[in-house]
């Protein structure tokens, strides 16, 4: 009888790992009521394919520019985000640049059924600038991006490996995706730490495998600003900091700012000097 009791525990608990992983590969998709039209912006809605088959819908917010930043939200977020996105599309039309904003695959009106928390989703800022590049050529003289969280992992991986990226900013960026992981079961579901090595090999069954953020050091050479903040739960400033000094040897062009706020935090904390830091790095690379 105590066996028996045992085993049903012990596959109940299986059950609620795998419940677990699902939950997080598939975020609850968020979706506003704002557009750029209450920011003052006229805009199309853009809709692109990916290389592996799916539809992302985003917005085209054309500002006469022959320079364009593509701001990129972070996990369980959309273009829709109040916290940050609205404030960076807001400040990036009046610096005088045209933005391209979309939501990335299992998030917000884009197709995907789950997410891969940085890896497939270069694929989505691919599929972006080349929509950009075939429909607006004019516009992508100069291609820049602004990532928060999961989109700073892409910014990051973007800068590695795709060329039509000139320049980016990774606010708050994920380093080890193991300890961000183990991190945001407490963060997003208040649930012990500890669960996430039993949680872990049910995720890859629904995300696949993503490489650590962290071993890109040696591929971007690109200018690249990383932003931390030290009361961020998710992302230690040491792991941000360890990225910048491997990454400083091969870039030239990297440069690391630690404020005192909390995850994605440092716009809404800091606002003036998050737009002033940001400016400057737009204005001197893109």
């Amino acid at each position: 009888m105590l066996l028996e009791v045992l085993i049903f525990l012990f596959l109940l608990f299986i059950l609620f790992a795998v419940f677990i992983a699902y939950k997080m590969a598939k975020p609850p998709r968020f979706v506003g009521d704002w557009t750029p039209k209450d920011l003052g912006s006229g805009y199309e809605e853009a809709t692109f394919e990916t290389s592996d088959g799916l539809r992302l819908d985003g917005w085209w917010i054309p500002n006469g520019s022959d320079k364009t930043v593509i701001p990129l939200h972070g996990y369980t977020r959309s273009r829709w985000d109040d916290v940050y996105m609205k404030q960076t599309t807001e400040f990036l039309l009046r610096e005088g640049y045209n933005v391209l904003t979309f939501d990335f695959r299992a998030h917000g009106r884009s197709e995907g059924k789950y997410t891969t928390v940085g890896r497939d989703e270069v694929k989505d800022v691919e599929a972006a600038v080349r929509w950009l590049e075939k429909n607006h050529p004019e516009a992508a003289g100069s291609i820049a991006l602004i990532g928060f969280s999961m989109g700073a992992i892409v910014t990051i991986r973007s800068l590695a490996e795709l060329e039509g990226v000139c320049c980016g900013v990774a606010d708050s960026p994920p380093m080890y995706l193991d300890r961000t992981g183990a991190r945001s079961l407490k963060y997003f579901a208040n649930l012990p730490e500890w669960l996430y090595p039993f949680v872990k090999p049910f995720g890859r069954l629904f995300s696949g495998r993503t490489e650590d953020t962290i071993n890109l050091a040696e591929r971007v050479k690109k200018p690249l600003l990383l932003i931390a903040g030290e009361k961020d739960p998710l992302v230690g400033v040491g792991e941000v900091r360890e990225f910048y000094e491997h990454n400083r040897k091969v870039n030239p062009d990297v440069e690391l700012w630690v404020t005192d706020a909390s995850h994605v935090r440092t716009l809404e904390f800091h606002p003036e000097e998050w737009k002033a830091r940001v400016g400057d790095f737009l204005k001197r690379h893109l």
